[in-house]
């Protein structure tokens, strides 16, 4: 059974996007950069929400392309395109780079997933991972706190509708003053 990661940047007072869905703010570090990069391994599968697939399919195909890329971002690239993904929407038409569209129920689909064998799934899109997390399907958070405070916007959580027991796995401080909270599901 696959394991099902959620984990994002997050601001200090609990947001992935501020209002307008701007994460401009997040841009992360080379350090941390490295770190996402080594977690997206070919034999993994990510999953995404529609607003996060179109910010992701705008930059990341073609990123390794652009003259002056730094090599940490021209190697996500690579990383990114040779991943499989699936993306959950009902208006979304068409999908590229290894990727299936799926429009139907995705915490059935996200469930089914789980069950098959192969790497880490991480899942990307607050909402999606809303849906996830109160299915009881993910299995551990990592939220990346970044040192600002946006007062509003896309919360990491969404009504949860029940507690979440969580057990911390590690912390891990990146230039520049992100902090990693990595949690487990208690279960």
């Amino acid at each position: 059974m696959r394991k099902l990661i959620y984990g994002m940047g997050v601001s200090l007072d609990g947001f992935v996007a501020a209002p307008g869905d701007d994460i401009s703010w997040s841009t992360p570090s080379e350090e941390l950069h490295w770190y996402h990069n080594e977690t997206v391994s070919p034999d993994g599968l990510s999953l995404y929400g529609r607003r996060l697939w179109e910010v992701m399919s705008q930059y990341w195909p073609t990123a390794d392309q652009a003259p002056e890329v730094e090599e940490v971002e021209a190697d996500f690239a690579r990383r990114w395109r040779a991943r499989p993904k699936v993306v959950f929407s009902s208006t979304v038409t068409e999908v590229d780079w290894n990727t299936t569209l799926h429009r139907g129920d995705p915490v059935a689909e996200i469930r089914r997933l789980k069950a098959e064998d192969g790497g880490d799934m991480d899942i990307g899109g607050a909402r999606l991972a809303a849906a996830a997390t109160a299915a009881g399907l993910v299995d551990e958070f990592r939220l990346f706190y970044n040192p600002v405070a946006l007062g509003g916007g896309a919360p990491f959580f969404h009504a949860l509708g029940n507690w979440l027991e969580l057990r911390l796995l590690e912390t891990r401080v990146f230039e520049g003053g992100t902090v990693l909270m990595r949690y487990e599901l208690r279960r």
